[in-house]
């Protein structure tokens, strides 16, 4: 199988060829690209397989994974393509790499934080969990997708108190969400505009540490 998309990944140094390691699968927001996160989850690169994935999609000096009509308004046949396409880029890397398909999280900021949380929902238990930053979930991902039980899910949602992109009441919004289809959901605020603070990484890094090792 060719992959859908291009990306990096990075393997534990002196890894064990024997053994197989949690992952994390990065998705980048709209206008940027995969090398922008590798700063956030490197602390990880120990114990992770790091695979950081670029959206297929130019969008000036960067990329997206889907289409918009406005702000906040995906085009749904692109999204729905989105969507299909990073989960099977997920199966694809869990057979190519040492990933324990057991522990696979994924990590997405703006837009990539809007198709982790789309994943969990139509994945289920394909994944361990997911830390999305600064996104939302499309009402019609709610209503007309097919949702998986997701009581084993781990999520750590967080948003900027001061995100002029999508307000905070959007962050709170999907706490609400996921903490009735999951206990074991984590919501934190930050003082922030539409970005990740220090300390918001500083969180989410011993948060999977936590989780998943």
């Amino acid at each position: 199988m060719t992959p859908a998309f291009e990306y990096e990944i990075h393997l534990p140094a002196h890894s064990d060829p024997n053994k197989k390691y949690p992952a994390i699968f990065t998705l980048h927001g709209k206008g940027s690209n995969e090398q922008n996160m590798q700063g956030l989850v490197a602390p990880l690169s120990g114990d992770f397989i790091l695979v950081n994935i670029r959206g297929d999609i130019r969008l000036g000096a960067g990329y997206q994974y889907y289409e918009l009509k406005g702000l906040g308004n995906p085009i749904r046949e692109s999204f729905d393509r989105a969507v299909r396409q990073v989960e099977a880029f997920i199966l694809y890397a869990t057979e190519k790499y040492p990933i324990d398909s057991t522990k696979r999280y994924l990590l997405g900021f703006s837009q990539g934080a809007i198709l982790s949380m789309t994943l969990a929902l139509t994945m289920g238990k394909g994944l361990k969990g997911i830390v999305a930053l600064n996104g939302y979930v499309p009402d019609f991902v709610k209503n007309e997708y097919l949702i998986q039980r997701l009581d084993k899910l781990s999520a750590f949602i967080s948003h900027g108190q001061f995100d002029s992109v999508f307000p905070v009441r959007i962050g709170q919004d999907n706490a609400d969400y996921f903490q009735k289809l999951t206990p074991h959901c984590t919501f934190k605020i930050y003082p922030t505009d539409h970005e990740v603070s220090e300390n918001n990484q500083m969180d989410f890094v011993a948060w999977l540490r936590q989780d998943a090792l």
